[in-house]
């Protein structure tokens, strides 16, 4: 940035955010053979279980906002590792099921463990995970996260072709 900038913009600040969090995640989990993304994956599936779900690939990918193929990808790795179990959807043969082994189900648990302590540390500054400044950055993120986005659309045909 240069001297005479205004300061980080809030794209900058997200993706740094998101950037030290992934790092922090990684760091945290790498001790029960997870990555982050393995971590977004288990932890949603547990979840989606809890709630008496068995998520297919398709809707687990949607719940986590990753690609389908990444999820797919992550997925094999997991059962290679007897973390998850993928088998197909007796109501569509194209559909994979997900579910946690016993395994990955214990692995889970101590891996939200680990992950719900560094995000305490991590929303310290803001009073912890319960305070008031936290929630509304929650709901400012949800609220960002909620709106689509869709592609510019020009005005006329003098902007077509230009960077915003």
């Amino acid at each position: 940035m240069s001297k005479g900038s205004p300061g980080p913009t809030p794209g900058f600040l997200v993706w740094r955010l998101a950037n030290k969090w992934r790092v922090a995640v990684d760091r945290a989990v790498a001790p029960l053979g997870l990555t982050h993304a393995q971590y977004s994956l288990v932890a949603s599936l547990y979840g989606m279980q809890r709630s008496g779900e068995r998520p297919s690939q398709r809707r687990l990918a949607d719940h986590t906002g990753l690609e389908a193929l990444y999820v797919s990808k992550l997925a094999r790795a997991l059962e290679s590792a007897g973390l998850i179990e993928r088998t197909r959807d007796p109501r569509d043969p194209r559909a994979v099921q997900l579910a946690l082994t016993e395994q990955g189900e214990a692995v889970t648990r101590r891996a939200i463990a680990m992950v719900q302590e560094l995000l305490q540390q991590l929303l310290e500054p803001l009073g912890g995970l319960d305070a008031p400044r936290t929630r509304a950055l929650t709901e400012e993120l949800t609220t960002l996260l909620d709106a689509p986005l869709a592609p510019p659309v020009p005005t006329d045909e003098s902007s077509q072709g230009t960077t915003p």
